[in-house]
């Protein structure tokens, strides 16, 4: 409830217990058992703000927050708690609400390229080790260095296939590079693909100012994501909170202290967020939590427990509520006492016996006062929302976001010319590119096979003519005819000599005797 420039949660006898709206960015977390009633809590906090002039984002994990768009109704038992609170003319309305859904389905499409989202958010959500988390960076370092853009899946299965297929090309300059690795994260990425991430990468892009609206009266908008189908897969539902805040840190300006925040963002199921985070990551996200607020924007955090919450993380959050917690073991009474401790003692109770008597719609409340210091812990009764309580019929639901400005905007998925195009086109031209060589090794080989083959005939048929000329010989040399006349040819050469060199001997003589 919205009150003399003060987000009014609750009421501790007749004190009122209001976040000021100057310190609404120095964050806060709202803890407690199931049933507790941390979602009361969550929807008095989004409300007021909302009147605030506040935009507002929330994750609905159970589908029973759209009733924020409708005016809530009286009941009995509302009216003895407001009558416990000493409040009057409690007024029952809706609020301004735009529903999203990463998936389309109850709200408008929510959408980023993976170039958006970059390797370290996606190797979460692919759930890689650090090694393998090490090639998608050098996949993503690659496309960069190649403008080649990464929009969905697609885009980046076949720079995978493109890159482990060309490994030795990429070694030298990025680093190794291994065939297993690149199949262990096309696996991953398929399992992604099966639990829906693919409907989320893509163009048209997240307008992140979208978040960023007020609607006529001033009132800021309450954007509500439709959480049920995604926090199925509590990996996918992390990684996306994360990439929204380093997203909102690093679009959003440097404004530092505001009169009241541009925008609070609340992360329900906060644990999921931190399971499993290795340390350097950690660190990152604590310092965007730390510098987030100098640009406008109050984060708070939802969980059962406070322990769920680095220590590092939750030294940054001044505004808190906790409701009650149950304590049967000695793990569950050590989280009571940490839950006690974060608070500022009050010397009036207790506060580790008061954590476990708390009823439902009450809780523990300390927030951070015009110093920037945290008040003392005080027993609060939780105010009721004034928007309906549960879910939203589908009728209603459309008709929000039929009326909403930005339907048009992202429900048509749009496809232009990325990494998977020019790939594609790469490889056709290589894949062509080798054909052509392998048919002309093929042509150059029938041809000199053409070109052995006709010198194989040439030198056969020489060597039949060869043959046929030396058995004509023979066969000539052989011939009984051939035989008498060479003897014949032979007496008259040899009678011709005969008479030559007589001739010649006589011509001797005479010379020598005269």
């Amino acid at each position: 409830m919205y009150k003399d420039n003060k987000v009014l949660i609750g009421k501790s006898g007749e004190k009122e217990l209001s976040i000021l709206l100057d310190k609404a960015n120095r964050h806060g977390l709202i803890t407690g058992a199931s049933g507790s009633g941390k979602t009361i809590t969550l929807k008095v906090m989004a409300e007021s703000f909302s009147d605030a002039g506040v935009p507002v984002f929330l994750a609905d994990v159970k589908g029973d927050l759209g009733g924020t768009a409708q005016a809530g109704e009286s009941s009995e038992s509302l009216e003895k708690r407001l009558e416990k609170l000493g409040i009057e003319n409690f007024e029952y309305k809706g609020f301004p609400v735009r529903f999203w859904d990463i998936f389309g389905e109850y709200g408008h499409p929510i959408r980023t390229s993976l170039d958006s989202v970059g390797p370290e958010i996606l190797s979460m959500m692919l759930g890689l080790s650090e090694a393998q988390e090490g090639v998608l960076a050098i996949v993503f370092k690659i496309a960069q260095d190649n403008n080649w853009s990464l929009d969905d899946t697609k885009d980046l299965r076949l720079l995978l296939q493109y890159v482990g297929d060309n490994k030795n090309d990429f070694i030298t300059k990025y680093g190794n590079i291994t065939t297993q690795t690149v199949g262990v994260i096309q696996r991953c990425l398929l399992t992604l693909e099966n639990q829906g991430a693919d409907k989320f990468f893509g163009q048209p892009e997240l307008d992140i100012h979208d978040f960023l609206a007020t609607d006529a009266n001033g009132k800021g908008m309450i954007n509500i994501l439709h959480a049920v189908k995604l926090f199925q897969s509590p990996d996918l539902y992390a990684s996306f909170l994360l990439w929204l805040l380093t997203n909102l840190f690093n679009k959003m300006p440097e404004v530092g202290d505001l009169d009241k925040p541009k925008m609070v963002f609340f992360f329900d199921e906060a644990h999921l967020l931190f399971n499993g985070m290795p340390a350097y990551r950690l660190k990152q996200i604590t310092q965007v939590v730390k510098l987030i607020r100098s640009r406008g924007i109050g984060l708070y955090f939802i969980s059962q427990s406070p322990t769920d919450i680095p220590n590092e993380v939750i030294a940054q959050l001044g505004n808190r509520v906790q409701h009650t917690l149950r304590a049967y073991t000695p793990s569950e009474q050590r989280t009571v006492k940490v839950a006690a401790e974060a608070f500022r003692a009050n010397p009036e109770f207790d506060t580790a016996e008061a954590i476990l008597s708390l009823g439902t719609g009450e809780a523990l409340v300390s927030f951070q006062n015009e110093n920037g210091e945290p008040e003392v812990v005080e027993k609060a009764t939780i105010l009721p929302p004034q928007s309906k309580m549960g879910v939203l019929d589908d009728i209603a639901r459309n008709r929000v976001i039929n009326s909403s400005l930005l339907l048009g905007k992202y429900e048509e998925a749009v496809e232009r010319d990325s990494a998977y195009e020019e790939l594609d086109q790469m490889i056709r031209e290589k894949i062509e590119r080798e054909e052509a060589e392998k048919q002309a090794a093929l042509e150059e080989k029938e041809r000199e096979k053409a070109e052995k083959l006709a010198e194989k005939e040439k030198k056969e048929k020489e060597r039949e003519e060869a043959k046929k000329q030396r058995e004509a010989e023979k066969a000539k040399k052989n011939d009984p005819m051939n035989k008498l006349k060479t003897k014949a040819t032979n007496k008259v050469v040899n009678k011709v000599l005969d008479k030559a060199i007589n001739k010649g001997l006589n011509s001797i003589f005479k010379g020598i005797f005269k």
